[in-house]
């Protein structure tokens, strides 16, 4: 599903990452690691598209997409990749149902189809009822599920999820753990996850540690 091979990338003088290689199977949940500064986000935002290496090469479902073009990239991202941040990332002027169907309306889908896979994704996720709240109105957990639903709209190929329970209390963080282990074996999802939750990595069908710009 997805294969980075010598990944590099600095910042001026500072060397983030250090030559990473990485596969990941269709179905698989993996959990990276490691200590603040090891290069686990900066990763992650190249894994997903949102920053380019400045050396190595990235097949995600058989796309090379940094060979694409801004736009081409863009309806890729759109189509192919989900995101999952710690602090969620919702708009508040928009409902959660208006949250989550986003992703498919920016890829063109028309406004009932969208509706309908997002009913079909609150139902899932035991949100149905909080479907016309604003964030400001939704606990941290149940923002959190919104994000999930938005992260899942356009049936990706994969999803990256940087620090998804780092915000939450040990409940709302454990529900949201094992949510991810139903939703990989409902919808056989891919999932690469960055985390500091070391029960939740344990947990993973691998856990990779960073340290120093690359995996040890």
């Amino acid at each position: 599903m997805l294969k980075a091979t010598g990944i590099q990338k600095a910042y001026g003088d500072l060397s983030i990452l250090k030559g990473v290689d990485l596969s990941v199977a269709a179905g698989e949940l993996i959990s990276i690691v490691g200590s603040s500064g090891a290069g686990k986000t900066t990763l992650l935002h190249i894994l997903g598209t949102l920053d380019r290496p400045d050396k190595g090469e990235l097949i995600i479902d058989g796309v090379n997409p940094f060979k694409l073009s801004s736009k081409a990239l863009a309806d890729f991202r759109n189509k192919s990749i989900g995101f999952i941040f710690q602090f969620h990332q919702l708009l508040p002027e928009f409902s959660a149902i208006e949250n989550a169907m986003l992703p498919a309306l920016i890829g063109g889908k028309n406004k009932k189809e969208a509706e309908e896979r997002a009913h079909f994704l609150f139902e899932k996720l035991n949100i149905a009822h909080r479907i016309s709240h604003k964030p400001s109105e939704l606990s941290g957990g149940e923002q959190q599920r919104v994000a999930v639903c938005r992260s899942l709209m356009n049936q990706p190929a994969v999803i990256f999820a940087d620090e998804p329970s780092g915000n939450l209390d040990t409940k709302n963080a454990t529900e949201l753990h094992e949510l991810f282990f139903q939703l990989r074996e409902e919808f056989k999802q891919t999932f690469v996850i960055v985390t500091h939750n070391e029960s939740f990595a344990k947990m993973a069908d691998r856990t990779l540690v960073m340290q120093d710009g690359n995996f040890i």
